[in-house]
């Protein structure tokens, strides 16, 4: 393996032979562009504020330590997502080809003023030869135990919602935050959006996958201890609420979310947790 050394720069982009390519940008270590093969498997708005405040609209935005709203005065999904992290290690098979870059955020100030532990996150995306690997570890550095959720909040294009379906939810249980009903059941093997959706699934299986109905063109989530699955798709009238997301943009997305947020994972003193998503087309 070769190394390159640490950088310090806005954005960076990963290029794997002529096949691959991924944009990733310091605030937030947001992936906002996988482009495989050309075609561009990811979603990114193209009214997404680059602001170094406001999370990107798009991409693979990081949810850590708390999923969903967090109390007055600290922001929606934690504050992984609008911290500025540091690219630790790039790298290069030159056995396999694959491509990849580390980035980490360990608490500071700010981080410490919203949630008082000490923790170190690494983050690495990889690009091998037919699928992206995103590989996400919590480090605990502290005295004290402490609980967080986290999620990886993938924006997935797609090229008409109407012929877009989730392969793999049948039987699971979810809470649809929409309706406000819990423990409900996917009894559909074919999970459609004809409507605002926002639905957390839970303990769902290692591997869903998001296929085009008419084509049958799909990108395949492949899953690592992270047990559960949150789609959404804001709609028509969340869509003209947003201001850094088009309109008509929810008609050409769908989040389908790996992660661990229905229950708090406990982590001890020295302990750290790891997860992963891989993504592919087939």
């Amino acid at each position: 393996m070769s190394k390159t050394p640490v950088q310090h720069i806005d954005k960076v982009t990963l290029t794997r032979r002529t096949e691959s390519s991924a944009n990733v940008y310091m605030f937030g270590a947001t992936l906002t562009s996988w482009n495989f093969k050309d075609q561009e498997v990811l979603f990114l708005s193209k009214d997404a504020i680059f602001n170094d405040k406001k999370a990107i609209r798009g991409g693979v935005p990081i949810v850590f330590p708390h999923f969903g709203p967090w109390g007055e005065g600290k922001p929606q999904h934690g504050f992984a997502r609008i911290s500025l992290w540091q690219l630790t290690a790039q790298n290069k098979d030159r056995k396999t080809g694959d491509v990849s870059a580390t980035f980490t955020l360990e608490d500071n100030e700010e981080t410490r003023k919203l949630w008082n532990y000490s923790f170190r996150l690494s983050y690495t995306i990889t690009l091998k030869a037919k699928s992206l690997l995103l590989e996400f570890a919590v480090e605990n550095k502290g005295q004290d135990a402490f609980d967080f959720t986290c999620l990886l909040h993938t924006y997935l294009g797609v090229d008409d919602i109407s012929d877009t379906c989730v392969v793999g939810l049948k039987g699971t249980k979810y809470d649809d935050k929409v309706s406000g009903e819990s423990d409900c059941t996917e009894d559909r093997e074919e999970v459609t959006i004809s409507g605002e959706t926002d639905r957390i699934y839970k303990s769902t299986p290692d591997e869903l996958t998001v296929k085009n109905t008419k084509d049958g063109k799909s990108v395949v989530i492949h899953k690592t201890n992270f047990p559960d699955a949150v789609v959404w798709n804001p709609w028509i009238e969340k869509a003209k609420s947003m201001s850094d997301f088009g309109d008509d943009e929810y008609k050409v997305m769908l989040c389908v979310e790996a992660g661990h947020v229905a229950e708090p994972y406990h982590l001890d003193q020295g302990e750290t947790f790891k997860a992963s998503q891989e993504l592919s087309l087939v």
